[in-house]
């Protein structure tokens, strides 16, 4: 049964260029894109999953996203590249409570495809959708050795590493790795009120 709660996001479906001047889509996901996303988990690397919080190639996780998909409470935004998904990004926000003003943020991009701007592109747009919607914090997590590309690119997008905590996450291969916590405030002078990076020129 699906019980969804999407709506038009303004200025989405959008298009960039890639770092190799190739045209990206970025757009929200569909309840249509089940088969597709679930394609997409499935050529992630067994190592880079294991980060993940839920067995994202269960045809049943996947179903069940696609089905209950809420764009108030979790905005999944989708890089299309060669007509098939090539990245995912997700915003998570809290609608109550005492975190109501911060969102979290979750890349995955799929390894063709990397260094090639898809992950920067997703996080740039999940920047402009959050202060769009009224808030004042995002939060992103990176794996301390292992996710230094993201860290990287976080950082040219203005996120700050706040916290580290040493050894809080295991590889697959057991090695403990630090858990570095990034921080991106939305209202501050490099925005504009609507969440716009000012003096920014993204060429993804």
């Amino acid at each position: 049964m699906t019980n969804t709660t999407i709506y038009p996001i303004p200025g989405y479906p959008t298009v960039h260029l890639t770092e190799d001047s190739v045209q990206m889509t970025i757009r929200p996901m569909l309840p249509s894109d089940q088969a597709a996303l679930l394609d997409f988990f499935r050529r992630i690397p067994q190592e880079d999953r294991f980060y993940l919080k839920e067995d994202v190639t269960s045809p049943r996780v996947i179903e069940r996203w696609a089905q209950s998909l809420d764009y108030s409470r979790v905005l999944p935004l989708l890089a299309i590249l060669d007509d098939r998904i090539v990245g995912d990004g997700t915003l998570h926000h809290r609608r109550a409570g005492a975190r109501q003003h911060i969102g979290e943020v979750r890349i995955v991009v799929d390894p063709a495809y990397r260094n090639r701007g898809v992950g920067r592109g997703l996080l740039y747009h999940i920047i402009d959708i959050a202060g769009g919607k009224g808030l004042q914090k995002l939060m992103f997590e990176v794996v301390a050795d292992v996710e230094e590309a993201a860290r990287h690119t976080a950082q040219l997008l203005g996120f700050v590493p706040m916290a580290a905590l040493p050894g809080h996450v295991r590889d697959y291969c057991g090695e403990t790795h630090d858990l570095i916590i990034m921080e991106r405030r939305l209202m501050n002078p490099a925005m504009s009120a609507d969440g716009e990076l000012l003096n920014y020129h993204p060429v993804f």
